[in-house]
C-alpha cells in the first residue's frame, strides 16, 4: 500500500530514493517477495500516481510478473453506496485493500510501502500459505517491539496478545517511545519489556476478507459517523473477524529486522542500512540490473 500521506515524514515518502541507487524502500520489498515465489504486485496508491509508478516498475520486472497498480479513490464504493459530502483522506487501509478485489483471487500479503520487512518475513509468509489455504486462515508477521522504535520520536504500535501461535486481539498502543532504560506508551503509562511482539501491517490474507469489507463500508457510511474524517482500518477489519470467529490468525515470527522511515530523520538510518546490506552482497546494485525500455 502506497497512498499514504506521510504527515510526520513531511512529505510523499513512498517514493522517496533511499537505496544505493535512488531505489524505493518499496522496491527493495518487491525484490525480496519475488526471491520468495510471489509473482503478482499490486500497488494502491493516489490517483495522480498510477501512471508514475506503472510506468516506474513494469521495465524493473523480471518477465513473467504481473503487475498492476491501482488508485484508492472516494467514489469507489460497493453497489448502492455513495458518499456526497466532502473529505480529502482516502477510506482507511481496508479499503485500499478491498481496491485489489477483482485482480486478487488467491491468499495474498499486504505490507505498507514505506517500510522495509526483511528477506526472511516473505520467505515465512510463502511457507504459511502454501501450507494453509483455508477460507478462515489468516496470517501475521509479527516483529520485536523493541527493534520497531524510532530514535526521533513516539510511534503507533499493535501489540499482539495472542496464545502461543494463535493472534487473540491486536491493541494500538499510540504514543510509544524509549525512555531511559525503559519503553512507555506515554498515553496509558504502560512500561513494556521490548521482548512483546507487534504488528507492522504485514499481513497474509485471504481473499474472503473483500466480501467482509464490502459489508463494513457500508456498515460505515450508513451509520453517517465521522464520515468527513473517520477510515476503516484492516487491522479492526480482521480483528472483528477474528471476534466473531469467521477467521483465525497466526501470528508468524519474522525472523528479520525491520526499519521504516516514520520521520524525516529516519531516512539516513535507512539509507545506510539498505547500503550496508548491499555492500554485504544482500542485494545487487543496480537492483533490476535489466532495466526494459
Amino acid at each position: 500500500m502506497a497512498a499514504g500521506k506521510g504527515s510526520r515524514y513531511g512529505k510523499l515518502k513512498q517514493f522517496d530514493g533511499l537505496g544505493p541507487r535512488e531505489e524505493f524502500l518499496m522496491e527493495f520489498s518487491i525484490y525480496d517477495a519475488l526471491q520468495n515465489g510471489f509473482d503478482h504486485i499490486v500497488v494502491i496508491t493516489q490517483k495522480d500516481n498510477v501512471d508514475f509508478l506503472r510506468n516506474y516498475l513494469e521495465p524493473r520486472l523480471p518477465e513473467g510478473i504481473q503487475l498492476d497498480v491501482l488508485a484508492q479513490q472516494l467514489d469507489d464504493l460497493p453497489e448502492g453506496i455513495s458518499f456526497e459530502g466532502e473529505r480529502a483522506k482516502p477510506w482507511g487501509t481496508a479499503h485500499a485493500v478491498w481496491t485489489a478485489r477483482e485482480v486478487i483471487n488467491n491468499p495474498f500479503v499486504v505490507i505498507n510501502a514505506d517500510d522495509y520487512y526483511g528477506k526472511n518475513a516473505y520467505q515465512n509468509a510463502a511457507e504459511f500459505i502454501a501450507e494453509n489455504n483455508g477460507q478462515n486462515t489468516f496470517g501475521l508477521v509479527a516483529y520485536t517491539l523493541r527493534d520497531t522504535l524510532s530514535e526521533y520520536g513516539s510511534v503507533s504500535r499493535g501489540v499482539c496478545e495472542r496464545d502461543g501461535h494463535q493472534l487473540l486481539s491486536v491493541v494500538e498502543r499510540t504514543k510509544i517511545e524509549k525512555q531511559d532504560k525503559s519503553i512507555v506508551d506515554t498515553d496509558s503509562g504502560l512500561h513494556f519489556t521490548g521482548d512483546e511482539l507487534v504488528s507492522m501491517n504485514f499481513w497474509v490474507c485471504h481473499p474472503s476478507i473483500f466480501d467482509r469489507i464490502t459489508q463494513d463500508l457500508k456498515s460505515f457510511i450508513d451509520a453517517g459517523e465521522n464520515l468527513e474524517r473517520g477510515e476503516i482500518y484492516l487491522p479492526f477489519v480482521i480483528q472483528a473477524m477474528l471476534k466473531e470467529e469467521e477467521a483465525k490468525v497466526a501470528v508468524i515470527p519474522s525472523e528479520s529486522m525491520w526499519f521504516g522511515v516514520t520521520y524525516m530523520d529516519d531516512k539516513e538510518k535507512a539509507m545506510a542500512k539498505l547500503q550496508e546490506m548491499t555492500q554485504a552482497g544482500g542485494y545487487r546494485s543496480p537492483l533490476w540490473p535489466t532495466v526494459k525500455s
